[in-house]
């Protein structure tokens, strides 16, 4: 099973810490040149960390997602310093939990503009760079267990809409591109143990416990078991793999 990415240039949005870190060191460990963007200040540190530790290429560039322009002229520099990414890894994305009664139009919208258009607009600036070059790719969408069932007892209407969404943009791609050898998947994680969900937790600390009884296997998952499934969709081995959603959760959704 060839799982080496020597040469290829991958993106991360979300990059600076979390999923989308863990994962940018893993692909770094295959050989992949590495860009990083990310809203925080930290992303280009972040970048420079992986460079030194795994002596690949790396760039890291602060950028909000759901601006498109700022996210074209983000992979213009990128194809620039790093070469045509043919990896894409879309982790950036928030959730604003509480009774749906109660949303308002303001936490709506942020919400499905960082995980539903500022996952879109990034894949699409990864997309229209390979069909410009005439190269083959592949995408990797986050979206959530949230997407394929209502995990409770947290409410987060927003959130489980947008990574449902998520997942049938990814459908949605892979059909359209599947002809220029662009594939597009999405992985939907279960309960993973970053910033974002600390922050809920320290919030409402009982969650957690009621999580973990929920989970199969009796843990959260941390971001690094989400690097193998990563790796292997980013890399040759997954090559006749497209247009599906795999579900990451600890066996969470099997009950």
């Amino acid at each position: 099973m060839n799982t080496n990415l020597n040469g290829r240039t991958a993106v991360i949005t979300g990059g600076a810490r979390g999923i989308g870190l863990a994962v940018a060191r893993a692909l770094a460990s295959s050989g992949a040149k590495i860009a990083l963007l990310d809203l925080l200040d930290t992303v280009a540190d972040a970048a420079d960390q992986v460079s030194t530790e795994f002596g690949v290429a790396t760039l890291g560039q602060k950028l909000d997602v759901t601006d498109q322009d700022a996210t074209e002229a983000a992979f213009a520099a990128i194809r620039e310093h790093l070469g045509v990414p043919q990896v894409l890894l879309t982790a950036a994305g928030i959730e604003i939990n509480g009774d749906s009664i109660d949303v308002t139009a303001a936490d709506w919208r942020k919400v499905i503009d960082v995980n539903l258009t500022g996952t879109f607009f990034s894949v699409q600036s990864f997309g229209r760079g390979l069909l410009q070059a005439g190269l083959p790719g592949s995408a990797i969408l986050v979206s959530s267990m949230s997407a394929e069932i209502v995990n409770v007892p947290q409410w987060a209407a927003s959130y489980n809409s947008s990574k449902a969404a998520v997942a049938h943009l990814a459908k949605s791609l892979a059909v359209e591109w599947a002809a220029a050898g662009i594939r597009v998947n999405s992985i939907a994680p279960g309960y993973v143990l970053t910033d974002l969900t600390q922050q809920i937790i320290d919030r409402e600390p009982a969650l957690k416990d009621d999580w973990v009884a929920r989970i199969p296997q009796g843990r959260m998952a941390t971001p690094e078991d989400l690097a193998g499934l990563v790796g292997f969709l980013a890399s040759d081995a997954s090559d006749y793999l497209t247009g599906q959603q795999i579900v990451i959760d600890g066996g969470y959704t099997a009950i």
